[in-house]
């Protein structure tokens, strides 16, 4: 009998020691010289990873591997070691996967997975999208995005599709053509203690884009992006992934050319029971901001101990310098380049979904605008709190104020108007308790009121000043 156990615990740490060997892309042919192709060297060591029932795909330090698309599997770690480095191919015509199935005018694949479960990217080496290799040219705040015909062949960084259990820890991302690390229909998500460095000058480069996903933590991240850093959404093309739902974000550092937290503009479904604490936001153009523009609801929301400072971007970018920003108004129509496929198919018109039960506490703002809340309807944003938001303007760049964004919309995009510390507009209740405006010394011309409401249904302040 005891012979029998010993065999059987040998057995299972046989197949435990398998699943923990580590597959060298250099044992696979990866050369690491940063002109050869090694993406058939990496898919080579992924598949023999996954094959043997799992383990570590390890990136050796010293070299930069130069790769075309490859994809993950389940039960694999892929380990870049620090000094290592995967640099994504210049060459357009290896990307050919389109990031949005059928959409095929939003970028490709480089990095991806579908139906994973398990899946580990960790180290303190590099993925680098090499995403100045994809643009035109370069003027004074952006690059000039190249034309294409069918397919755009931007690269995103990372896509993984209705994944479980994903760990990602340590990695730099940096240099994407397009979005960095988009998961679609994932649940039981980790991302700690990254960083990720895009371009501030590249557009559509946003860092972590959390689609229909639901259970994710975000924690102890360092992201710079051109686009938004972190965005919450739910794209129609992955409708049937449902809800983005119960996620956390807490303890980042975000710089943003858009907005550095985003809920929206795309969502077809409900996002909810969302907590972000503890971040601290870096001259960015627009602090927080929930965007609602299609059907689905925004719900259930707390910002917390934030310190936020934003500045003026040119109208290249969506935003006016709004450390908090709330809007609700429907899509523009099918004939303006932002429509597309984010309107429901077959439709040119749509409708826009309520935003509500949201929760600002003890937050830090320092900027060239003010809080900004708006809507088609006093149905479509309710139920707005703050609690200790303390809101200072003061002008910082040469760009030009006194303008509200309320793009993309089916309302006049761009408005020019005096700008409050507080600006509430077709609203229904709303509460602003121990709270204040600053005007700075650089106090901006196009200066309103410390707090302005247009047709607000109940608004309650409590203990507000202004200084």
């Amino acid at each position: 009998m005891k012979f029998k156990i010993l065999i059987a615990f040998l057995l299972l740490s046989s197949i435990h020691a398998i699943a923990q060997q580590k597959y060298n892309i250099k044992n696979f042919g990866a050369v690491g010289d940063g002109k050869t192709n090694d993406a058939k060297a990496i898919q080579k060591a992924i598949d023999a990873c996954s094959a043997a029932g799992g383990g570590q795909v390890l990136v050796p330090t010293g070299h930069v591997f130069m790769s075309g698309p490859f994809g993950l599997k389940s039960f694999v770690e892929l380990r870049i070691e620090g000094g290592a480095k995967i640099l994504a191919s210049p060459d357009e015509k290896l990307y050919t996967k389109s990031a949005f199935r059928e959409n095929k005018g939003e970028g490709t694949i480089w990095i991806g997975g579908e139906k994973l479960e398990q899946v580990s990217i960790t180290g303190t080496g590099i993925l680098d999208g090499n995403g100045i290799s994809f643009m035109g040219e370069e003027i004074s705040d952006s690059y000039v995005l190249k034309p294409f015909e069918i397919i755009d062949p931007r690269p995103h960084l990372l896509t993984l599709i209705d994944c479980k259990k994903l760990n990602i820890d340590g990695v730099t991302f940096q240099n994407s053509a397009y979005w960095t690390v988009h998961l679609i229909g994932c649940n039981d998500v980790s991302i700690s203690n990254i960083t990720l460095l895009n371009s501030i000058k590249i557009r559509n480069s946003d860092g972590i884009d959390l689609d229909h996903s639901k259970n994710v933590r975000i924690t102890n991240c360092y992201i710079e992006s051109g686009d938004d850093c972190i965005c919450l959404k739910n794209r129609r093309e992955f409708e049937e992934y449902g809800a983005c739902e119960n996620i956390v974000i807490s303890n980042c550092t975000m710089t943003s050319s858009s907005c550095a937290i985003k809920i929206g503009s795309e969502n077809m479904d409900r996002i909810s029971k969302v907590l972000i604490n503890n971040c601290n936001i870096v001259n960015s153009n627009r602090g927080i901001g929930i965007q609602n523009r299609d059907e689905g609801t925004v719900s259930d929301v707390i910002f917390s101990n934030l310190i936020i400072e934003s500045k003026l971007f040119s109208d290249v970018w969506w935003g006016k310098s709004e450390p908090i920003y709330i809007t609700a108004y429907p899509r523009a129509t099918a004939n303006n380049k932002d429509a597309g496929w984010r309107l429901p198919k077959g439709q040119t018109k749509g409708k826009v979904g309520a935003v509500r039960d949201i929760y600002f506490s003890n937050i830090r703002c320092t900027g060239e605008s003010g809080v900004y809340i708006s809507a088609e309807s006093q149905d479509k944003v309710s139920n707005i709190h703050f609690d200790q938001v303390s809101v200072k303007l003061n002008k910082t760049t040469k760009q030009p104020g006194g303008i509200y964004d309320r793009r993309p919309s089916n309302v006049e995009g761009l408005v020019k108007s005096p700008i409050a510390g507080f600006f509430f507009e077709n609203t229904g209740f709303v509460s602003v308790n121990n709270s204040e405006v600053i005007w700075g010394p650089n106090k901006p011309s196009y200066a309103g009121k410390a707090l302005e409401q247009k047709n607000v249904k109940k608004i309650s302040v409590v203990n507000f000043q202004e200084r």
